[in-house]
């Protein structure tokens, strides 16, 4: 391959919707919840497993994904993960009970985990001959990300609303098929010798599953229980030996000397936060949009469309800008206060409240503080790796927002519940549960920007290093 690929610029195009759609999937059943509960039987208490089922399977395994893509070929892997995910979304389409849906939408993760590294692995390669390109690219494949997640609220609401719930799943098969035929304009990248960590990979993703398991039952079993303190401990014991076998392994998914790059660990914190507030809140958001105020899918989906607006042109004409006159740590700490505020705004929605009151105006300054966050993080974490690691820390990123998402909702949904989010039909109860979830994101966003501005080196963000043809990073 030359050194500049004529192609790049469509290439990123299949890279960016590859993203849109990963991210659009943890996202686009949100509106299609209720009606998914009614037909398969879900309990509100395992609602939650439709959207932590993928989740969890995504961000444990995003580390082997980024590891098989450099053993095997990134556009190979790239490739393999949309077949994965099309039979994922076969399955989850096609359920006629609770537990088929949890294991398509599994199915579905495992698909997103192998596209999401191989796809940034390609685009470092693409642009690794200017750094300004590099910058722009990933600008438009950060921005990609936010997009997805809003834009499939609104679909969500279309397909719920004029279809059915499946339609949420039947779309991807078609999207999928056409970027497989696109493929042929992505670099072929040649294999590497190496192991693959499954050790790893089985502890991580196990110990995330079994955390979050055992946070959504602890309402039912109790805090206090044996049951619950079983289970948290047998996630923290394989989590601690996750730990272990990255520090005396060959060839670890995750060499723990990263976590030595300056401002990784700080940027990962503030993402896996960051998560722990934005999922939930579009989680809860739309609960209290068709459970309390009667929206129906759609009017529910649309509603939600001005955040769209918001988040596009900041991601991709004034947070680029801003990053590059103020750094990354002013704009990370300031959009989490700036979420935390638009969700403390959220808490004090009323049950006969209105969308222009109660929803427009603090949605739009959540989504503010989204669009001033996430992408300064995302690069905070990536600028001070050394370009064979850039890959990696990558995956570290991605993989601590998902775990943020899927545990802090599993705690939400847990802290909802046991205020009475399961009395459907009763909107001041089903209000004031939901407000006690937003005031519980408020203060991890708040605490989240407190620590960035305390924590984080002020020095200013630079995009990553890039990563060459010869030397694929993880």
């Amino acid at each position: 391959m030359s050194a500049v690929d004529p192609r790049r610029w469509w290439a990123l195009g299949v890279l960016a919707a590859a993203q849109f759609m990963v991210i659009m999937d943890t996202s686009i059943i949100g509106v299609a919840l209720p009606e998914m509960q009614r037909d398969l039987g879900f309990t509100p208490g395992d609602l939650q497993w439709v959207f932590n089922a993928y989740v969890i399977a995504f961000g444990g395994l995003l580390l082997l994904g980024g590891r098989l893509s450099d053993l095997l070929g990134a556009r190979r892997v790239f490739t393999a993960g949309w077949v994965v995910l099309i039979a994922g979304s076969v399955v989850a389409a096609a359920a006629q009970t609770a537990w088929v849906e949890v294991l398509g939408r599994a199915v579905q993760g495992v698909g997103g985990a192998l596209i999401a590294p191989s796809a940034m692995t390609l685009l470092m390669i693409l642009f690794a001959h200017d750094p300004r390109e590099l910058g722009k690219a990933m600008a438009l494949y950060g921005a990609a990300a936010p997009a997805g997640g809003t834009a499939g609220v609104f679909l969500g609401g279309v397909f719920t609303e004029w279809l059915s719930w499946p339609w949420v799943f039947i779309i991807y098969i078609p999207i999928g098929v056409a970027t497989l035929a696109a493929t042929g304009l992505l670099p072929a990248v040649p294999p590497r010798r190496g192991a693959v960590d499954i050790l790893g990979a089985v502890t991580v993703t196990a110990g995330l599953a079994l955390a979050v398991f055992a946070v959504v039952r602890a309402p039912e079993a109790g805090w206090a229980s044996a049951q619950t303190l079983l289970e948290l401990g047998g996630a923290a014991a394989l989590l601690a030996l996750f730990l272990v076998v990255q520090r005396t392994g060959r060839e670890p998914l995750m060499p723990l000397g990263i976590w030595r790059v300056p401002r990784l660990g700080s940027a990962n914190l503030a993402m896996t936060l960051l998560g722990a507030a934005w999922i939930p809140m579009w989680y809860f958001l739309n609960l209290y949009l068709q459970q309390v105020l009667g929206y129906g899918a759609f009017a529910s989906g649309a509603a939600l469309l001005p955040m769209t607006g918001l988040l596009m042109v900041f991601m991709t004409a004034i947070t680029a800008r801003l990053l590059g006159r103020f750094g990354a740590r002013p704009l990370i700490g300031g959009g989490l206060l700036v979420l935390a505020l638009g969700l403390l705004w959220l808490s004090a929605a009323e049950p006969t409240g209105t969308f222009a009151v109660d929803v427009l105006p603090a949605s739009l300054v959540a989504a503010l503080g989204m669009s001033l966050a996430y992408i300064p993080a995302m690069i905070a974490a990536m600028s001070g790796a050394p370009q064979e690691q850039a890959g990696l820390a990558s995956g570290i990123v991605n993989t601590t927002y998902q775990v943020g998402s899927a545990l802090g909702l599993a705690a939400l949904t847990a802290l909802a519940t046991s205020q009475g989010a399961d009395r459907l039909g009763d909107p001041t109860t089903l209000t004031d549960a939901y407000g006690t979830a937003f005031l519980a994101a408020a203060a991890i966003a708040a605490i989240a920007g407190l620590t960035t501005l305390l924590a984080m080196r002020p020095e200013n963000s630079a995009p990553p290093k890039p990563a060459t043809e010869e030397k694929v990073p993880v």
